[in-house]
């Protein structure tokens, strides 16, 4: 089911004490959950993680985990990082169920906006409201991305979630809660507005008060 596999082995010990001497010999602690396995603490090695966290497929694609001699689907549903070290401090796991559906969040990918009347307008803004939208879907099903081809985009335009294109057998929840739901995913409007000219305001009345005092001052 997935072109993406991960490396992992058990781990005994869990708790914070063992958690830190994880990280200290370049590991991350992470757990698996779901389906109808118990939960399973984990080990992965840092360095080929770190490295496929800088892919969008690690976080909306199924990845094969391999563990103990068996491969297992899963999701990345959370992951810890240090604050402002790039560590990764913890991960979890969700096992997949090829016949349930289920639910996440994929990235948009804008094409050709640089090619559309708007996107060639010099005083047209092209802004992104969204980019990811949440699907659901069979586990087979799940798309790595969504494209949004913006070739025909001029101003004034606006691109909603019920306009997107989905795969066969994707849909998305959200609009199924009212047409409220339907939201702007992409804006073309013109950067520059007319601004009105303010006239000079009447000179402000001074106060009688503060005017006697002035005068006292001055004696």
């Amino acid at each position: 089911m997935s072109e993406h596999t991960i490396k992992a082995t058990g781990r005994n010990v869990e708790g914070k004490g063992a958690s830190r001497r994880l990280r200290r010999a370049a590991s991350i602690p992470a757990i698996i959950y779901g389906g109808k396995n118990p939960p399973q603490a984990i080990q992965l090695d840092h360095e080929k993680i770190w490295l496929a966290s800088q892919h969008e497929w690690f976080y909306s694609s199924i990845l094969s985990l391999e563990l103990d001699g068996k491969t297992q689907d899963v999701l990345l549903r959370d992951m810890q990082r240090h604050p402002f070290k790039q560590i990764i401090m913890h991960l979890d796991f969700q096992r997949v169920d090829a016949n349930q559906a289920i639910r996440v969040a994929v990235p948009l990918h804008f094409l050709n906006e640089d090619k559309s009347p708007a996107g060639k307008a010099a005083d047209v803004v092209v802004t992104h409201e969204l980019n990811e939208v949440e699907v659901s879907c069979l586990p087979k099903d799940l798309p790595e991305f969504i494209e949004i081809d913006l070739s025909a985009l001029t101003v004034g335009d606006i691109v909603h979630l019920s306009e997107l294109k989905l795969p066969k057998g994707v849909e998305i929840p959200e609009l199924k809660l009212g047409k409220e739901h339907d939201v702007a995913v992409v804006i073309a409007k013109h950067g520059k507005e007319e601004v009105e000219e303010v006239t000079d305001a009447p000179e402000a009345e001074v106060p009688a008060a503060k005017v006697a005092k002035k005068d006292e001052d001055k004696k």
